[in-house]
Parts: C-alpha cells; sequence; structure tokens
C-alpha cells in the first residue's frame, strides 16, 4: 500500500521527521518496505544510512530531486506555431524570476494560442530524467536550437520528473498553481510503501494508516464521515434490492446519480491516484478507485440506462437488484470481455433480465460504464471474504477491490463509501445525486466487546499499567472502554473486524506501548528440568556425522507419482505397491506430487534426477518420512523416519592432476554407513541381498538380528527408467527408530593398559554363504574385552579348500588391562573361538 504524506496529513497532523515517523510505524505493526521521495531530498541523516552520496539529486527507486532554483512553476504567456516545424509550438513561459523565457515543445496537450496553463518549468542546468533512455537515466538540461530557433526551457512531463512513466504530453497544473514557486515546495512528496498483513487490511487505506499514525503518534486525527447534497427524488425511485443467499452478502447498498459528463479527472486527483500507483482513466471511475484508497470501500459504477432496458425488455419498469449465487454451469462474460463458467458457489449480482457482475470481483459487460454514460447507478456491498477470495483465485481476478474482500470489509463502511462516491461524482462529473440509498441489511454487523484486565497485561506482556492507563491506549485507537472493577471492557470499533479475543487486544496495547519499550526481563525461577529429546538429538547426530563425512543434506518433497514409485521394480510389476495403498491428494500442486511417498529412496532418485543435468558428483542424504496408511491406526497413516544416502560421481572432486579420476562405488557407500554405526554405537552387520532396485551388489543392514536398512549400487534398469546418466549410483535407505537405542548408551570409555598387546592371525574356513561380517561378530562376542581389534585381511578359495567353502583369515589383537597375556592365554581364547564357530556355522581351524 503505497501512501504519500500529503494525502495522510489531510487527516491527521504530522510533525514528526519522515524517517522518525517511518520508524514509528514499523515498530507499530506498519512495516515501512521503502520510501520514495517524490522531487524533494531525503533527510541527510537517511542519504547518510542508505549511503548515498549527500546531497546527490538521485534519491533512488527512479527518482530525482528537482532543484530549488532550477525548476519552477510556470506560466504560460503565449504559444504559436514553430515557423519552420508544424508538429513544434513556440511558447514563452514566466517562471516568476526575470524576463519569460522562450521554449520548443511537441507536447500535444499545448496548441497555437493557448496561455494562461501552468506547467513545471526547467530551466538550463536542470537534471532531468532522460525519457528516451532504456533504463533510468538522467540528463542535464542545455540550450539547444530546433530549426533555427533556440529553447531556453523545457516544460517538463511526469515521467521527465520521475512522477509516472506518462511521456504523451506536458504537465498542467491547476490554475491556482503560484508562478515562481519550486516545483518541490509545491509538488514534491513522500510516498511510504507499506507492506500490509493478512489481518491489518484495515489499513489499506490512507484513512486507516491515518487512525494509526495519530494512535502512535497522539496527534489529532481529522476523518469526519463524508456528507453530501441530494435532490428529493428519492433513490428507491429507481431501483430495489434483495439478497437471496445472506450468507455470501451481507448487505448490499446502491444510489443514484443522473445527468453525470464523463472527462478527465482534475489534476489533483489524478496526481494522488499516480503517487500511488493507479493510472487515471475518466473522471466517474477514478472516483470508484479514490474511494477505495481513501476510505478502503471498493464500489462498483453500473450504467444505469443499460440496467433500464433490461429492465424494461422483461416487463419491469424500475430496476431490481437481486444478489444470489450462480447456477451451476452458468456462463458469464466479465468486463475484460472473456466467457467464465461459474459454479453454484460463486456470488452473482444479477436484475430480473440475468446476471450483471460477479460479486466483489468484478463487472459485466453489458452493464459496464462507457463514454456515452450519464446515470450511475453505485454499489458498495459486503461480502463473505472467505467465499470471495475462493471465487477470485478460482477464476484468476486479482485485483485491488478482490485484495479488500477477500480479506473482509466491515458492512457498516458501505453507505460511508456510496455516500463519498456519490458526492465526488455529483462535483465532478456535474450530477444530481438522487436522496437516501437502497439497500438490503439482512445480517448487521455485530458489536464486539472484549475484556481485559491488568493482571493478563503483566502476565502476558510483562508491563505493569493501570486501569486507566490501559483503557487511555486503546482510547486512542477509537475504541469506547469501561472500567468494573480489575477488568477493562472495550468496544471494538467498527472498522476493526480483527479484534474479537483478549489476545487481540493485548496486541493493540503492546504496539501502542511500543515494542521496543517493553523491558527485558529475566527469568525470575529455578531453570525448567533439561530433559532430552532423543528422536530429535538422534537426527541432528546423523547430521553432524554425515555433514562430516562429506555429504550434503537435501529436504525432498514429501509428495511423488506412483509410477515413479513403480519405477523401483523394473520388470516386477506384480511387486510394486498397490495404487490402492497411497495417500492420494484431493488438490496436488502438480502431477508430480500426486501421492504422499512410500519409499525415501524415490525421493532421492527424483532429486538426482534434476541435479545431475548440472553437475558430475552428487554425495547427499535425506531425514525424512514415508507414510505407510495399512500400518497406521486407521485413522492415520504411520509415518516412518527413513533416512536415504545417494552417491555417484568420481571419488574425489576433480583438478588438473587427475587424469582420470574413479568412480564411487559400493565400498564408498559401506564406509560411510561403517562410520555411522561406529559413531553410534550401534552393533551391526551387513548381508547379502536381493533388492528390486538394487544389483549387481546389494548388502542389507542388521541389528539386533533384524533389518533395519539396505544399501548398495542402484540397478541399471532403475537408473534408466530415471533417466540417470550411465555412470554408477549408490543409494542407501534406512529405519532410524531403531538406531534410538543404541544412541541413548552412555559410552563407557576404556582407560589405555599399561600391559602390552599379542597379536596373532587365525585362517577359518566356512561355507561359502556364510557372510565375513557374521564370522566377525561370533569373533568378538566369543573374545569379549580381551579382543581389541579385529580385522579381515585375506579371503581365499582354490586348491586345497574344498568346493562350496572358502577361508577368511583374520588379525587378532589381544590385550589385557590387569597383566601380561601368555601364550596358555591365547591359546585358550582361540580354542574358545574355534569351538563356538564350529558349532555354530560349520567353521574349522585352517591348518598350515
Amino acid at each position: 500500500m503505497r501512501v504519500p504524506l500529503s494525502w495522510l496529513k489531510d487527516y491527521v497532523d504530522i510533525t514528526l521527521p519522515v524517517d522518525e515517523l517511518e520508524e514509528k510505524l514499523t515498530l507499530a505493526g506498519l512495516e515501512v518496505g521503502a520510501v520514495d521521495y517524490i522531487g524533494i531530498l531525503p533527510p541527510e541523516s537517511v542519504q547518510k544510512r542508505k549511503q548515498m552520496k549527500v546531497g546527490d539529486l538521485v534519491t533512488g527507486n527512479d527518482h530525482i530531486a528537482w532543484e530549488q532554483d532550477k525548476i519552477f512553476v510556470g506560466r504560460i504567456v503565449e504559444s504559436k506555431q514553430h515557423p519552420n516545424a508544424d508538429r513544434l509550438i513556440l511558447a514563452t513561459v514566466d517562471y516568476g524570476a526575470g524576463d519569460p523565457m522562450t521554449i520548443i515543445t511537441g507536447a500535444p496537450n499545448l496548441k497555437p494560442g493557448d496561455s494562461g496553463q501552468k506547467v513545471a518549468f526547467a530551466t538550463l542546468g536542470a537534471r532531468l530524467i532522460d525519457p528516451y533512455a532504456d533504463s533510468f537515466k538522467t540528463m542535464k538540461l542545455k540550450s539547444g536550437k530546433i530549426r533555427g530557433i533556440t529553447s531556453e526551457g523545457m516544460a517538463c512531463s511526469e515521467k521527465e520528473l520521475g512522477i509516472s512513466e506518462e511521456h504523451e504530453g506536458i504537465i498542467i497544473l491547476p490554475d491556482d498553481a503560484p508562478v515562481g514557486m519550486p516545483l518541490a515546495d509545491y509538488l514534491g512528496d513522500v510516498v511510504f510503501d507499506i507492506d500490509i498483513t493478512p489481518n491489518m487490511v484495515r489499513i489499506a487505506s490512507i484513512i486507516g494508516v491515518a487512525r494509526e499514525v495519530a494512535a502512535i503518534t497522539g496527534a489529532p486525527l481529522h476523518a469526519p464521515m463524508p456528507t453530501w447534497e441530494t435532490v428529493d427524488k428519492p433513490a428507491s425511485d429507481y431501483c430495489d434490492v434483495e439478497i437471496v443467499d445472506a450468507d455470501l452478502c451481507y448487505r448490499f447498498t446502491a444510489t443514484m446519480i443522473r445527468d453525470l459528463e464523463i472527462k478527465p479527472s482534475p489534476f489533483w486527483l489524478q496526481h494522488r491516484l499516480k503517487l500511488i500507483g493507479q493510472r487515471p482513466i475518466s473522471n466517474l471511475v477514478d472516483v470508484t478507485n479514490y474511494v477505495m484508497f481513501e476510505w478502503g470501500k471498493p464500489l462498483h459504477s453500473f450504467d444505469y440506462d443499460k440496467l433500464l432496458a433490461r429492465a424494461q425488455s422483461v416487463g419491469k419498469e424500475i430496476v431490481r437488484i437481486i444478489v444470489r449465487r450462480a447456477d451451476e454451469g452458468e456462463v458469464f462474460t466479465t468486463l475484460d470481455g472473456i466467457e467464465r463458467t461459474l459454479d453454484a458457489d460463486v456470488l452473482m449480482i444479477a436484475d430480473e433480465a440475468g446476471t450483471i457482475a460477479i460479486g466483489g470481483v468484478m463487472g459485466g459487460l453489458e452493464t459496464e460504464i462507457g463514454d456515452g454514460s450519464t446515470n450511475v447507478l453505485l454499489e458498495s456491498a459486503s461480502f463473505n471474504f472467505i467465499n470471495n477470495r475462493r471465487t477470485s483465485r478460482m477464476l484468476k481476478l486479482p485485483s485491488e477491490a478482490a485484495y479488500r474482500f477477500s480479506r473482509g470489509v466491515p458492512s457498516q463502511l458501505d453507505p460511508v463509501g456510496n455516500i463519498r462516491g456519490a458526492q465526488l461524482m455529483a462535483e465532478l462529473g456535474g450530477g444530481a445525486i438522487a436522496a437516501g440509498i437502497v439497500e438490503d441489511y439482512p445480517r448487521p454487523q455485530e458489536t464486539v466487546v472484549v475484556p481485559v484486565t491488568r493482571a493478563e497485561v503483566r502476565r502476558i506482556l510483562g508491563i505493569d499499567l493501570n486501569e486507566d492507563e490501559i483503557a487511555e491506549m486503546l482510547q486512542r485507537l477509537e475504541f469506547e472502554t469501561r472500567v468494573e472493577g480489575d477488568t477493562i471492557w472495550a468496544t471494538v470499533p467498527w472498522y476493526r473486524l480483527d479484534v474479537t479475543i483478549t489476545a487481540d487486544l493485548l496486541e493493540e496495547i503492546a504496539r501502542i506501548y511500543g515494542y521496543d519499550n517493553i523491558p527485558v526481563t529475566m527469568l525470575a525461577d529455578d531453570l525448567p528440568p533439561q530433559r532430552h529429546n532423543w528422536p530429535l538429538q538422534l537426527e541432528e547426530y546423523l547430521r553432524d556425522t554425515l555433514t562430516g563425512a562429506g555429504l550434503q543434506e537435501i529436504i525432498n518433497y514429501s509428495l511423488s507419482t506412483i509410477e515413479n514409485h513403480a519405477k523401483l521394480y523394473p520388470g516386477q510389476p506384480d511387486q510394486a505397491p498397490d495404487p490402492g495403498s497411497f495417500i492420494t491428494l484431493a488438490n496436488p500442486m502438480s502431477a508430480e506430487r500426486e501421492v504422499m511417498r512410500r519409499s525415501i529412496v524415490v525421493s532421492a532418485l527424483e532429486d538426482l534426477q534434476r541435479n545431475l543435468r548440472h553437475v558430475d558428483r552428487i554425495a547427499s542424504f535425506e531425514l525424512g518420512l514415508i507414510y505407510l496408511p495399512e500400518a497406521g491406526d486407521g485413522v492415520l497413516p504411520l509415518e516412518e523416519r527413513r533416512l536415504s544416502l545417494v552417491m555417484t560421481g568420481p571419488r574425489d572432486p576433480g583438478n588438473w592432476l587427475d587424469g582420470d579420476p574413479e568412480p564411487m562405488d559400493f565400498y564408498d557407500v559401506k564406509g560411510v554407513l561403517e562410520l555411522l554405526f561406529e559413531r553410534l554405537n550401534a552393533p551391526v552387520s551387513f548381508e547379502a541381498v536381493q533388492v528390486s532396485y538394487c544389483g549387481p551388489r546389494c548388502a542389507s543392514v542388521l541389528l539386533g538380528g533384524e533389518t533395519i536398512g539396505v544399501f548398495g549400487e542402484l540397478h541399471p534398469r532403475v537408473r534408466q527408467a530415471f533417466d540417470l546418466p550411465q555412470q554408477p549410483v549408490m543409494v542407501a535407505d534406512l529405519a532410524v527408530d531403531p538406531l534410538l537405542p543404541s544412541y541413548q548408551q552412555h559410552v563407557h570409555l576404556r582407560p589405555f593398559s599399561d600391559f602390552p598387546a599379542v597379536k596373532e592371525d587365525i585362517a577359518l574356513i566356512v561355507d561359502e554363504g556364510v557372510p565375513a561380517g557374521k564370522v566377525e561378530f561370533l569373533v568378538r562376542q566369543t573374545a569379549g574385552p580381551m579382543l581389541i581389534d579385529l580385522q579381515l585381511f585375506d579371503v581365499y578359495r582354490g586348491e586345497p579348500i574344498p568346493a562350496g567353502r572358502k577361508s577368511l583369515a583374520f588379525a587378532l589383537t589381544y590385550q589385557s588391562p590387569t597383566k601380561t597375556l601368555t601364550d596358555k592365554d591365547t591359546a585358550k581364547l582361540r580354542r574358545k573361538i574355534v569351538g563356538r564357530l564350529g558349532r555354530e556355522i560349520g567353521a574349522e581351524l585352517r591348518e598350515g
């Protein structure tokens, strides 16, 4: 919302410097996103804060300062045809200093014989904006001859002064503009660009901001209710109003203005609209926009003669406005000429001949104001803001009016908008207003009364205010208050739809007191007991460990497609999840985000598909949820925490010394997982396994005999299905929650032993199908704490090892914390190990 300071000053006395007012507004919740200085220099403090060159004429945002000694209000003394150019005018301009000057202009709004017009006049040496440059650029006005005659200055357009993009003609100022006044003093302005949060639509108007400024600064507010002058004939003689669906339209008011003349709006109105970013069109259209930005009340104008002709076509004498839901499938042509098919939840403004507007969104083509319109029916209504927002989004018709309606416009503002709009139309178009307002008001706006206590203010805000101080702050915001005992009862102003509960009042008190004035309060009690959040701590530990191992965390959507899940089962469509087992979105954002994922690997491969187009190496992980409806409670699905790893590309980032870097393989992802489980003190083991999306090498991860995940090389057919490059891709998919008990264990530190270690090798012959990890697990478990290190250093197949068997050679290191181990001690441990492995897995000690 752009708020010109000059317009704001019509309703509230402002004496604060601009930068101080900007700060107060922001601290009170009206965040000022930008400040545009139109024709004037910012205060020196602002120039320094924004690191501007002090005194520089460029003020930022494509604006310049108008030099006080070079740009003035001028008056055309005479104008005549250039003797050597048909399209150029010679104009003599009095600018209040010295003799009048002659300028040459081709402006279409100045003709030979014109005189007396007030213009924005720039003398030689003035800094202006170059209107012909492709981007913002300033120029210095110089003397020059055009067709043999010297031009001594320039009558400026709005673009040359940075007011707007308009460059078709020169600025024609009001007749009362004082000749010789520096233009910066006459037209210079400051425009605040305020970011409006959804709950503060009350400030989407100049008067709304003025109320806030008055409350914040304590300055008096000058915003009386508008009045009008009407003729005797009542508006009810022209039309009638009926609301059929009161749940969607709370109030509908209409006013009749006759005998209007459509013409350009006066300069003051056009200039204000341009400052707030609106393009002036004509007096009748401009009035509706002006009232919307002044009071925050959108209006809509109908050509009454067109409405009357429609009524007469069905045998009626006066216009009857009917507010109803659209019929399912009803077709309506809006002002932009587009036919739109509507559903039964769209609110329509209709007459007895058919529909004429979409309530609060856009009018219809058949009843729009045209160049020949003279009689206007002015509508001011209030609608169900949720329905209005839905309609605007469904039809893709955003507008300033829909922005306000979709956040709530109070019903009591309807007649205010009608009176103000009708009076301005009558003043600017020379018309007459019919007496009274025609309305239907089935759901009167309720008066809201909210309590607050001194104790509640102290408890929530931490400030100690008495009842009178609280009441005074609320009264500054135009709340009516009464004190009963320790409770202040506040009657909410009619325009504050956002205040309904005590918490809303507390926010208002905090804003007026000043967020920056609320004291810092230290905790006056013992610190609460610190309790572990083990699941969260585990996630953070996993992140720290994996990023330390060189992987990058990714955060993917939890949404995917059934088709991408099926790609994990190449050649096995019967193994893919049943489409009915997915949680499907009723209104997905896109075709790629239709279902909640059942596998975290799918998201990892989708991410890989996108990113391998730009890089050749990725090592990443994701901690996220998968959604399994069949494992839930019948109402909600099971949300299982999973960890995925993806590694592909060269093992090391390339540099000029590398010839052909080796790609990452199975052992890279295995090494990362071994590091992770070691840090977690998780006694896992690995076993070869067959998984649909892995191959040729894949392993499962076992913890306590239970499978908690798998890892391996992505199957070539899956890689092809996801359109990945022809390079090895390693993936891992692990359940997170089974790792929690291991992470929660206390780490027991073992002191260094003062006694020497004993090392020996042992070779065991086992069946081909016995994993080395299982052998290692049994050896460690059997040897106990005496075994401090165990390494597999050789795997042998062949003579004299029988077929179907293999030899695994381990290096064992023993050490006692209390004595030096003897050969007898180590032999005893060896016999114990070999005996258990022989009983459980059929292992034999290899001799020789």
